[in-house]
């Protein structure tokens, strides 16, 4: 397993990116906006992991700005752990059979999400290339947020 990013949803981007890049000196390796989903991504790490982070070999914060105005509260703003797993099929199961609830199942054989005893919501993301489509993940519905 390999950590990733922590993900925090962001009221206003220019002020977040002012507080993190211009003050704490981080550096912003990546963004994408989606018109459909109506979405930002910006994603930041240290300048001591910031060649690192262009290849995908540090952690990064990956900051979350929704266009649509929304008030965050009762820690919505602060949204998941993601961890890249070698077999998220085997991963699942052994959590599932171990009472954990899968809150997003791994239909597409890439993306899954569980959430921990505290509720913090966990990001699983396939290794590599997703995997092929299989059941019982294949038709399992969502249950609860994440």
């Amino acid at each position: 397993m390999q950590y990733l990013h922590t993900m925090i949803r962001v009221s206003n981007l220019d002020e977040t990116l002012h507080f993190f890049c211009d003050l704490l000196g981080m550096k912003e390796i990546s963004r994408k906006s989606s018109e459909k989903g109506r979405f930002t991504l910006v994603f930041l790490a240290t300048p001591e992991d910031e060649a690192r982070a262009r290849e995908e070999k540090a952690p990064m914060i990956e900051l979350t700005y929704n266009w649509d105005p929304e008030e965050y509260s009762g820690g919505r703003n602060f949204g998941h752990l993601a961890y890249r797993v070698d077999d998220i099929y085997a991963l699942c199961e052994h959590l599932q059979a171990n009472a954990v609830t899968i809150n997003r199942p791994p239909r597409d054989g890439h993306m899954a999400f569980v959430r921990t005893p505290d509720g913090i919501s966990i990001e699983l993301l396939q290794k590599g290339e997703a995997l092929a489509s299989k059941e019982p993940w294949a038709s399992m519905e969502n249950t609860g947020s994440w």
